[in-house]
């Protein structure tokens, strides 16, 4: 029976599948189908993902990054025009200067020292001359043999070569050369320690402590590679033999080297705007500004009852030279009286005396602001001038403004074409500034745009400095002795020293340099104004630097 209903059972079958296939689709169709509905699924998925992340940046972007972007960009209007209106400000005091010819022979009381005919030459001042120095192997002979060339009475001047040398050569040299002038009847002396505590204000302390500097009445300073005019004492020591109020004279720096490269160029342009313009405006409208370390006359009253040398910052001359002018004394400042020198022609020993010059007022700002408002001696006027334009402005505002208004918020703006930055801070307030600047050395007006994007390169390290000041960094008391040529670079006595292209690279500027390349080209392809020419031109100084194209 079996048997015989199994060819029907087989047909049944058969005829249900058929039946199903026919209303329902092979079963092919149903996997081809299924796979189709689960791409489609994940594709609306990751459709969705990304629309979401989209939504979370547009709004991360609008809640978060525009607001901060544009209070960077109203922070850094606020300091174009404090810079501007500083700038202003002194460039009208020397326009001044300049009309009404207000010299200080006018101001203060200058008469020539002459030799008594009865005690002779009895009646000029005791004069000690210090020259600092650290393994200067290439110009300790130049300034030596200058200050014992000044016009002054040998029995009224005493040279002191303080030396803090541990080069053995230097110092054997050094002394050959001390024992030449003192063979000449020059009184000479040699002082050396043997530690470098405090650095150049722990050997200038020092070396005042010594009995026979106790007759002397003033001390004047030379750094290694400094060469003052035989002229010199005859035409500063008047101001303070006349005016007891005064406690400094101050030179101003030529360079002998400033013809060497680019880079001695833009240099000169930018401290001849610091003496020419910061330094007399500070002494004709205030009687004070930053001594310079060098090419300068002190009262030695005044140094000791400021507290004398402190090591306590790597700009010990500004912190003498704020506390003493606290304390009430005048300072004046020569501008017709010029001593040369040489300016660092490596782009890396720059780099650390720009660090050093940026690091150290920034850290004597944090150190002296309290001390400075709660002084008595002084008027208000004085000290709101030394804390908001001598230390804020010139020392701070100036330098985040440089590198980071135009080397980073002005690049990134690229990406931000809401924000409006008004052409007045792009274009015309640097440019009145930078006019400012140049008055100052006419010769090298054609090198404006090379000074100019050189500036902002050295402004990196200048702000990298300032915050490690403010802060206390790591570095803020390194003290890296600036290194000068002297004749050997004259001579080409000097060895050439092949770099690697590794050792040539500097990293910072090439990574400053690629982020704005890059912000260049996304204004190249995607902005609406002409501001990535400025870019490239930004980068390609970045990248010159960076890859140690600057210098000799």
């Amino acid at each position: 029976m079996s048997l015989f209903l199994k060819p029907f059972l087989f047909l049944y079958d058969t005829t249900l599948s058929l039946l199903l296939l026919l209303f329902n689709g092979w079963s092919l169709e149903d996997a081809a189908a299924a796979q189709q509905r689960l791409e489609a699924d994940n594709n609306a998925a990751q459709s969705s993902e990304w629309f979401h992340m989209q939504y979370l940046w547009i709004k991360t972007r609008s809640v978060v990054l525009v607001p901060v972007f544009k209070c960077l960009v109203v922070m850094c209007l606020v300091l174009s025009i404090i810079v501007f209106f500083e700038s202003f400000y002194m460039n009208f005091v020397i326009l001044f200067v300049k009309l009404f010819r207000r010299k200080p022979h006018k101001v203060y009381k200058w008469e020539a020292m002459l030799a008594d005919v009865e005690v002779g030459p009895d009646n000029y001042p005791m004069v000690l001359i210090q020259i600092p120095m650290y393994n200067e192997k290439e110009v300790y002979q130049l300034s030596i043999a200058a200050v014992c060339s000044l016009v002054w009475p040998s029995s009224r001047l005493v040279v002191q070569v303080v030396d803090d040398s541990t080069d053995p050569d230097v110092r054997e040299g050094v002394d050959v050369e001390i024992a030449k002038w003192q063979s000449q009847g020059i009184n000479i002396r040699c002082e050396r320690r043997d530690n470098r505590n405090g650095y150049k204000a722990g050997a200038m302390k020092e070396a005042l402590t010594h009995t026979y500097v106790k007759q002397c009445d003033f001390v004047a300073v030379f750094d290694a590679d400094f060469q003052p005019e035989p002229d010199y004492l005859t035409r500063t020591i008047p101001f303070l033999v006349h005016n007891p109020e005064v406690a400094l004279v101050q030179a101003r720096w030529i360079f002998v080297n400033a013809d060497k490269c680019l880079m001695t160029r833009m240099q000169e342009m930018s401290l001849n705007y610091h003496f020419k313009v910061e330094q007399e405006s500070g002494s004709t409208r205030h009687a004070f500004f930053g001594f310079n370390g060098t090419a300068g006359v002190w009262r030695i009253s005044a140094l000791d009852a400021a507290g004398g040398w402190k090591s306590r910052t790597t700009v010990e001359d500004m912190d003498l030279a704020v506390r003493v002018g606290l304390h009430g004394w005048k300072f004046v400042y020569l501008n017709d009286l010029t001593v040369r020198n040489e300016l660092p022609s490596k782009f890396k020993a720059y780099r650390f005396q720009q660090h050093r010059w940026s690091c150290g007022p920034a850290n004597l700002f944090r150190k002296m602001t309290m001390e400075i408002i709660h002084n008595k001696r002084v008027s208000v006027w004085k000290k709101f001038y030394v804390i908001y334009s001598f230390f804020f402005v010139r020392k701070v505002a100036v330098h985040f403004l440089t590198f980071f208004f135009y080397c980073i918020v002005v690049p990134t703006s690229v990406f931000f074409p809401e924000i409006y930055i008004p052409s007045w801070s792009t274009i015309y307030v640097p440019s009145l500034i930078t006019i400012f600047h140049t008055m100052a050395t006419p010769r090298s007006f054609y090198l404006v745009i090379f000074w100019i994007l050189f500036e902002n390169v050295m402004a990196m390290h200048r702000t990298k400095g300032t915050w490690i000041g403010l802060l206390e960094g790591g570095r803020v008391n390194e003290w890296v002795v600036t290194e000068k040529l002297g004749d050997a670079l004259k001579k080409k006595l000097l060895p050439v020293q092949r770099k690697s292209c590794y050792q040539r690279i500097n990293s910072k500027e090439v990574m400053v340099g690629v982020y704005i390349l890059g912000c260049a080209l996304y204004g190249l392809i995607y902005g609406h104004t002409w501001l990535h020419f400025y870019l490239f031109l930004q980068a390609t100084a970045f990248f010159v630097s960076g890859f140690g194209f600057v210098g000799t």
